[in-house]
């Protein structure tokens, strides 16, 4: 019943693989498509039910009628059908009529004795079609089914959510819902089937859920198998229904060359550190089928309360196929990221007060602009230096290279001002603003929070730089690459020093301590683990498990996740066409290409190559446009004919540190999206992982034949 075109005599969809398109919901387009293909059995039938029940074959509709932006073969939503082989004269030639000769008294006789032609049968309309059969109507019916948990999830709508109508009675679960709206729009087929299986549905709607989660990862899968190497990367564990998830993506390039990402779940992350190594590991190689001897990298976003355990699954991740070298993600800035991943309490504090922070100027405008004034007042004989402070209040600083430089620049200002917010005096905020300004003043009180800031903001400045360059272009990440050993170097130098730096820091943070009335002590939680008889000195505490602890844990993660391995694949950048340009005094660096020799498909040939490469764009003129990026070097129209250029910029391209573009990582996007603004009850695994990958495009009857296989009952 889906599977043919709804012309007749027209083969597309049967014995001629053509697209199929559904007929149009709009019943004004609906009408038009009928005229078109000149069914006059279905015009008296609804939109909803043409819709689901007739297809029109692409063969019908012209190249501009394709939307050539979505993935596959999708109309744009004006379409209309305009090619058909139609027996009618074309009105083109019509008022044209050709001059036919007369036929004569010979041919008259002859065609008298020719038998007169039996009249051909009319075609048969849909409604005299054959019954279908009872496994055609099982078949039916479960897509019908699949086709509203698709729905349903892609509009981010929980199938199995319940919610009260308006008179207060038993729930309704959307999928209910839907279900009575298509079969009070005439589907006899659901209507009849729906009856029948009704009372034993609810325990198959899970195992549908599940069968579209399979469906859709293992076309995913299918695509990054297919695509070659690729690069695992995870993001911050979520709690979704009470259990820690870890949500797993993967980078590669497909076939047009083009930098992708996509989401392929949610895992379970609770237990014991090994015992989740393994068991994550093993249900995304197992489980999922993703082939991880093809893993070129893996990058992962971790906070530090569970970053010992995010580094064990790393360390397996290595362990069993080494060729997946750990690196640095994209998303977040690099200060930020060195600092999520150290599990120092201090730090935790800092950083989770920084996002509530955010998070409270994100609720209104107003606060924004509410603080600029209160900044204005605290320095209105400094003018300067207000301007710069409200510059920063203009962006999203709490996210930014520099997010500990102007906190502590910041602080004064915001805590006086919170006091204000949380004192309330002339009721201008709601009681839920005046709680949440009260909790981050709190926490920015605390000695520990003011001291660890200031030791964040003078060790990180020193990869300030460096971070900003890994989000620049392919000949700043190149000198961001460069110049790291250097940077690993001054920061060894800090922490073989730390006495001086800790005398210098500390009486920073008291100094701003004793302006703002922050009292200077050791934490609460570490004395009650200490001996009575032991007397901690303040100064010594805040050297050895702040100072130091802090410029340590930097200096290591930093050599971990921008290891030797990274920093030999990163000099490849070197051979962007504008970073060539920039630099085309100088002859190619057979260096940078060293490391791909065992993963292009001419090794024999890369220096012959690579010299071709580099003649091609040191030549070029400055007024030719040069690719600054490496995906836009994949595009270029040559690149056919460099090919072991073209497998080291696909390489280089599925680099977990590379910034993809706002348009490219659009997966990611929505994902960070749904955990944004679903409400934490209303949240679901399957639900996100349907919603995140709405633009997957799934047949129905694939889906069908998977749940029998899995549930032959």
């Amino acid at each position: 019943m889906l599977s043919h075109c709804a012309v007749s005599n027209c083969t597309g969809g049967e014995s001629d693989s053509q697209p199929l398109f559904r007929f149009p919901l709009d019943s004004e387009r609906c009408k038009q498509w009928l005229e078109k293909c000149q069914r006059e059995d279905l015009i008296d039938k609804p939109a909803e039910q043409l819709y689901k029940y007739e297809r029109l074959c692409g063969k019908h509709f012209q190249q501009s009628a394709i939307d050539s932006e979505a993935q596959g073969m999708v109309l744009k939503e004006d379409a209309v059908p305009t090619i058909f082989d139609s027996p009618e004269m074309p009105q083109s030639s019509q008022g044209k009529r050709k001059e036919v000769a007369k036929p004569n008294e010979k041919d008259i006789k002859g065609r008298k004795k020719m038998k007169k032609p039996e009249p051909e049968p009319e075609p048969e309309s849909a409604d005299s079609t054959q019954p279908l059969s009872e496994e055609d109507e099982n078949r039916e019916y479960l897509k019908s089914l699949f086709e509203i948990v698709l729905l349903l999830g892609g509009h981010n709508i929980s199938p199995t959510y319940q919610g009260e109508d308006s008179e207060n009675n038993p729930t309704l679960s959307n999928f209910q819902a839907l279900l009575d709206y298509r079969i009070q729009s005439g589907d006899d087929i659901l209507r009849k089937k729906w009856d029948e299986n009704k009372e034993k549905f609810p325990d198959e709607l899970n195992k549908m859920i599940e069968v579209c989660e399979q469906y859709i990862r293992g076309k995913l899968v299918e695509e990054v198998t297919q695509s070659g190497n690729f690069s695992l990367i995870t993001d911050n564990l979520v709690t979704i229904s009470g259990e820690l998830l870890l949500p797993v993506f993967v980078r590669f390039v497909d076939k047009t060359n083009s930098q992708r990402e996509s989401f392929l779940g949610l895992v379970c992350f609770n237990g014991e550190e090994d015992v989740v190594a393994e068991n994550v590991l093993n249900e995304i190689s197992e489980k999922w089928g993703l082939k991880m001897e093809q893993c070129k990298g893996q990058a992962h976003s971790c906070s530090g309360t569970h970053s010992s355990k995010i580094k064990k699954f790393a360390a397996k991740v290595t362990e069993r196929f080494p060729a997946a070298v750990l690196a640095i993600r994209s998303t977040q800035t690099l200060n930020i990221s060195l600092a999520n991943s150290l599990p120092l309490v201090g730090v935790q504090l800092v950083m989770s007060t920084l996002k509530k922070i955010g998070a409270f100027f994100s609720r209104s405008a107003l606060l924004g602009a509410e603080f600029e004034q209160a900044i204005s007042l605290f320095y209105e004989d400094r003018a300067e230096k207000a301007n710069a402070l409200k510059g920063y209040c203009q962006t999203k600083w709490t996210d930014s290279h520099n997010v500990f430089e102007i906190g502590v620049e910041i602080y004064e200002s915001l805590l006086l001002w919170l006091d204000s917010v949380n004192d309330n005096e002339d009721v201008r905020w709601s009681d839920q603003v005046a709680h949440e300004a009260m909790v981050i003043s709190k926490a920015l009180t605390d000695f520990e929070f003011l001291m660890t800031l200031i030791v964040l903001k003078n060790i990180t400045a020193l990869t300030q730089a460096i971070g900003k360059n890994m989000h620049g272009n392919a000949a700043d990440i190149s000198g961001a690459a460069s110049s790291l050993p250097a940077v690993l170097q001054s920061i060894k130098e800090v922490a073989d020093n730390i006495d001086v730096y800790h005398e210098f820091w500390y009486e920073e943070a008291t100094n701003i301590a004793s302006v703002v009335d922050v009292t200077v002590k050791v934490p609460r939680s570490f004395l009650r683990k200490q001996s009575e008889s032991v007397a901690i000195h303040q100064e010594n505490y805040y050297k050895e498990y702040v100072s130091f602890a802090v410029v340590s844990g930097i200096y290591n993660e930093l050599s971990e996740v921008v290891s030797e391995h990274v920093l030999k694949t990163l000099k490849g950048l070197a051979l962007v066409p504008a970073a060539i340009e920039q630099n085309k005094s100088a002859k190619p660096d057979e260096d940078c290409v060293e490391f791909f020799k065992s993963d292009v498909p001419n090794a024999d040939s890369f220096s012959a190559e690579l010299n071709c490469w580099w003649v091609k764009w040191s030549k070029k003129t400055k007024q030719e446009s040069f690719p600054t990026n490496v995906q836009d070097t994949l595009q270029l129209a040559d690149m056919k004919f460099f090919p072991n250029m073209l497998a080291v910029f696909r390489l280089l391209a599925i680099l977990p540190c590379l910034s993809f573009d706002n348009t490219s990582n659009v997966v990611y996007q929505r994902f960070s999206r749904y955990m944004e603004e679903v409400p934490d009850r209303m949240k679901s695994k399957s639900v996100a992982f349907m919603n995140i990958n709405s633009h997957v495009q799934c047949d129905l009857d694939s889906l069908v034949d998977l749940f029998v296989k899995t549930d032959p009952k």
